[in-house]
């Protein structure tokens, strides 16, 4: 079930005044953050956030297509090797 629309999109509060500090500054740093759950908001568009995909930190760069996923679905925390049951062969 989706959130509630009156609630608005979930944030983390440290995450929200991180962006906010940034906003007001003009700074461009990288935001490290472990919130993957974080909602992303129009305020979010033009940083880079080190997202946390559980062994390292992924750059992740918001631009205006992202708002409204969340920051963790940019920041995958399994590696594809291959296929169950299929052969692994190089390719040149």
């Amino acid at each position: 079930m989706p959130r509630s629309l009156k609630k608005g999109p979930f944030v983390d509060d440290h995450l929200r005044e991180k962006v906010e500090r940034l906003n007001e500054s003009g700074d461009k740093r990288v935001v490290k953050t472990w919130s993957r759950r974080s909602t992303i908001t129009p305020d979010f568009v033009g940083h880079t956030f080190a997202v946390h995909d559980g062994r390292k930190h992924v750059p992740v760069y918001v631009s205006e297509a992202m708002v409204g996923h969340k920051l963790g679905e940019f920041a995958p925390t399994r590696t594809f090797k291959y296929h169950a049951g299929q052969e692994r062969t190089s390719r040149r």
